[in-house]
């Protein structure tokens, strides 16, 4: 299998290789293979999204932004103990620092879930979202942008599996009736005062598979195998797609989670991004996957302070609880308390 070298660019994947015959078809689980055991990271083209319902979604984001602060502090995460809303330039927190950037975070439009004293605290993460009255629109957009996006990532996680000699469908029953989708709309308003470009810090993503819409302004930045970082330029009608670390541990390490940060945008130049999170159930315990590499797998990447957990609600919380501490603190006391944050 040919390797790919992260020194200067990432893979480019088209999606619609899967529908042009079986010797595309193969072309395509060669690359993809390729890009996800060896590099975590690629673009993602041919996947069937409209430019003019991405357009539309961008617009709506920069409208929100735009609103006066007061209209988006109305529907500040603080009143949510969902963690739903919106957080404020400063307020959440990678690794324990803070990242310059604000953003609303948008899950699957579910009723309040007030967990019983025989269930597991991260049903605390199903609930409604809220909405800037002063944009009523963005409602529509976002949950339809979900919708849409879920169908794309789910045709991934498909064609992934099978790229690695998997059953497709193995994680079928872990997304099936409510999976735990997550939109965030975030905007990088240029460096911090003191000059820090910590737009947000190098982290892996924790669930499955990310897919990334961002705009013109660069900033994503990859972790090479050397420890230095690779810018990752916007490629026109691509997103950026990232394996999450149970996509690891379910191959023992065969498939790659990467570190990945994003540097704020010099001076007081915006960034807008809409990173959309494709992740199972909150119930759903994550099996190790058969798969016909599994003699080559190198054992998955094991970090003392951020265990992961079968069940894949339990990760989520836990971090939520981590990068959104006042929210934690103001409805959650009890479990920053068990979870030692």
């Amino acid at each position: 299998m040919p390797g790919h070298s992260l020194a200067h660019d990432l893979p480019v994947i088209d999606l619609s290789a899967a529908d042009r015959g079986e010797e595309e078809r193969s072309r395509l689980h060669r690359d993809l293979h390729t890009a996800a055991h060896e590099v975590g990271f690629f673009h993602l083209v041919g996947h069937g999204v409209d430019a003019s319902r991405t357009e539309a979604l961008m617009t709506a984001v920069r409208r929100f932004f735009a609103l006066p602060e007061a209209d988006r502090l109305a529907i500040g995460n603080l009143n949510s103990p969902h963690f739903r809303g919106y957080t404020r330039i400063g307020d959440e927190r990678t690794g324990g620092s803070r990242d310059w950037r604000d953003q609303l975070d948008i899950g699957a439009e579910r009723p309040a879930r007030t967990p019983g004293p025989d269930e597991p605290p991260y049903w605390w993460l199903e609930g409604p979202n809220q909405w800037p009255a002063a944009l009523p629109e963005l409602r529509t957009i976002a949950l339809e942008w979900i919708d849409t996006l879920s169908g794309v990532a789910g045709r991934l996680l498909r064609e992934l599996l099978a790229s690695i000699g998997a059953p497709p469908d193995f994680y079928a029953d872990a997304f099936a009736e409510r999976p735990h989708l997550h939109l965030k709309l975030v905007r990088y308003p240029g460096r911090a005062p003191d000059g820090g470009d910590q737009g947000v810090g190098a982290h892996k993503d924790y669930g499955f598979l990310t897919l990334l819409l961002q705009d013109d302004v660069g900033g994503l930045q990859v972790r090479r195998p050397d420890g230095t970082f690779l810018d990752v330029p916007p490629l026109p009608g691509a997103f950026v797609v990232n394996l999450g670390e149970l996509l690891e541990v379910a191959t023992d390490g065969y498939l790659k989670a990467t570190d990945h940060r994003v540097v704020s945008p010099p001076g007081s130049r915006e960034r807008f991004s809409v990173p959309f999170f494709y992740n199972p159930r909150l119930d759903a315990r994550i099996e190790p996957v058969p798969f016909a590499y599994a003699d080559r797998a190198p054992g998955a990447t094991e970090d003392p302070t951020n265990p992961l957990f079968a069940e894949y609600g339990r990760n989520e919380l836990k971090g939520w609880l981590r990068a959104h501490p006042e929210v934690a603190r103001r409805h959650h006391a009890d479990l920053v308390a068990a979870h030692g944050d």
